[in-house]
């Protein structure tokens, strides 16, 4: 009798230990890219960050002009940390077409970072004074704008960057492998 008892309970406590490791076998990849992604960026954050507060206290730079210049200063510095340790494991597509990809939804994430900091300052500013300091701006964006701009990051470098190889289209010189049911 206490064999079945034994037996009743390691079965029902190896159910939730076997849905973990099915769970971290299927999210365990986009898990540890994302820990990564969130290091890479945060240094770059830290770059545009630093950057961007001096070219808007100490040179007076319009906050739009700053924001532009510290995002593609730091944008170059994460592909770098992107290419070759994000996503290093990745099927290499030619550095040029990666780079060009890679900037280009860059491009869109400082469009969203901008619209950020365009409306917290320029319209929200002409309503509330509070707008146009230097602290909204760097919540606006810094805070904001990052956030939005780097969920929308993580998706299209995942997607069309530095893509799968079993998640590329084939070609017709590598045709699909036919499987019983398809």
């Amino acid at each position: 009798m206490s064999a079945t008892v034994a037996d009743d309970e390691s079965s029902s406590s190896a159910a939730p230990v076997g849905a973990v490791a099915r769970l971290r076998e299927r999210f365990g990849h986009l898990v540890k890219e994302f820990g990564k992604f969130g290091v890479v960026g945060g240094i770059a954050f830290l770059v545009d960050l630093l950057i961007f507060n001096l070219l808007i206290s100490g040179a007076g730079t319009p906050p739009l002009v700053a924001k532009t210049i510290s995002t593609v200063i730091a944008a170059t510095l994460a592909f770098v940390g992107n290419r070759f340790w994000t996503w290093r494991h990745r099927e290499r597509n030619g550095l040029h077409r990666e780079y060009l990809l890679y900037f280009f939804f860059n491009a869109v994430g400082l469009g969203i970072g901008l619209a950020c900091l365009g409306i917290s300052h320029y319209i929200l500013g002409n309503f509330w004074p509070a707008f146009e300091t230097t602290l909204a701006d760097n919540i606006s964006g810094q805070l904001v704008g990052t956030a939005v701009g780097t969920l929308f990051r993580f998706w299209s470098y995942r997607r069309f960057v530095f893509i799968d190889a079993a998640a590329a289209p084939r070609t017709p010189s590598a045709p699909a492998a036919v499987t019983k049911g398809d």
